[in-house]
């Protein structure tokens, strides 16, 4: 049967990944890349990188295009699932076609697979299908969660406070839902406007050499964040940014 290794490589810096990480790059006959364009061409260079550093030979490294997304559709959860269909459909058939029957194939997932990552979903919609088999395994990675935390020297958990990980969309629909919030995939800085109750750990592109860092109280540092995260976006073509929200006692 064939095999696919879901392999979590970390936020962006080479020494994330773990050792299991790396035993299992170099149990990979394949690895597939989706390529997100030009504009996001970092992404495949670490993915190149550690492959080059870590993969055994022979081996070999099969791309494909990544399908746009529609970020303007009103139906948010709808065009999601036509993504992740369309992604599904393309991993399908480099599984399929790429795959040998007794090899082993990997998709290297950027952070950790569990966390605002699509590729377990769409592992098991093609599996769902029936049209191809295979046994896969996740192996965890060093999420820009743990990143963060760990670059701003701050515990992500308080004693007896639970910690609540969400979406930037959901902080803009719902408000602070917890005392302690991660913030993920917020295109819209959606902690502005917060009171000076909640302080805010803030980083973009964590672990890279852009890494950028900025802390402090919500209403003190909300203009400066707005503007570094709009040079950076300008200047890369694209921004990964994470923060936690402390509502100080």
């Amino acid at each position: 049967m064939k095999r696919i290794l879901i392999i979590g490589i970390g936020a962006g810096d080479p020494d994330h990944l773990t050792l299991q990480a790396a035993k299992a790059m170099a149990r990979a006959d394949v690895f597939f890349v989706l390529d997100k364009g030009e504009a996001k061409d970092d992404l495949i260079r670490l993915r190149r990188t550690l492959i080059e550093a870590h993969a055994e030979a022979p081996y070999r490294v099969v791309e494909a295009g990544d399908p746009e997304r529609d970020r303007t559709a009103a139906a948010y959860g709808a065009a999601v699932d036509d993504w992740r269909s369309r992604r599904a459909r393309i991993c399908e058939r480099l599984v399929q076609d790429e795959l040998a029957d007794g090899q082993t194939g990997a998709f290297l997932v950027w952070g950790d697979p569990g966390l605002y990552d699509s590729t377990l979903a769409i592992v098991e919609e093609i599996l769902a299908r029936g049209a191809v088999h295979f046994d896969y395994e996740v192996i965890p990675g060093i999420s820009s969660v743990a990143a963060l935390a760990a670059r701003h020297r701050v515990s992500l958990t308080q004693v007896g406070r639970p910690v609540h990980v969400t979406t930037g969309r959901r902080l803009a629909e719902d408000g602070p839902t917890a005392d302690d919030l991660v913030v993920m995939l917020d295109a819209h800085t959606a902690f502005a406007g917060l009171d000076g109750d909640f302080h805010i750990y803030w980083g973009a592109y964590v672990g890279t050499p852009d890494e950028i860092l900025v802390e402090g109280p919500v209403p003190e540092v909300t203009d400066r964040i707005r503007d570094l995260r709009a040079e950076a976006r300008h200047r890369k073509g694209w921004i990964m940014d994470t923060y936690l929200l402390r509502r100080l006692r």
